[in-house]
């Protein structure tokens, strides 16, 4: 791959590709395990609703 944008490292002059998410950053591949906050999700969602629902 090429871009506009370089980089030279110990001499060599390389292409710097940006990637929002690689095997070395994702979850899925490195393994790491985040915690959900889903009953606080679920609970945000609700009040929400209510309000918009009730004209609040």
């Amino acid at each position: 791959m090429k871009s506009k944008k370089k980089e030279t490292i110990d001499g060599v002059e390389y292409y710097v590709i940006v990637q929002d998410v690689t095997s070395d950053s994702h979850p899925a591949y490195t393994g790491e395990k985040r915690f959900v906050d889903s009953a606080g999700r679920v609970e945000k969602f609700n009040k929400k609703f209510r309000r918009l629902r009730h004209g609040q």
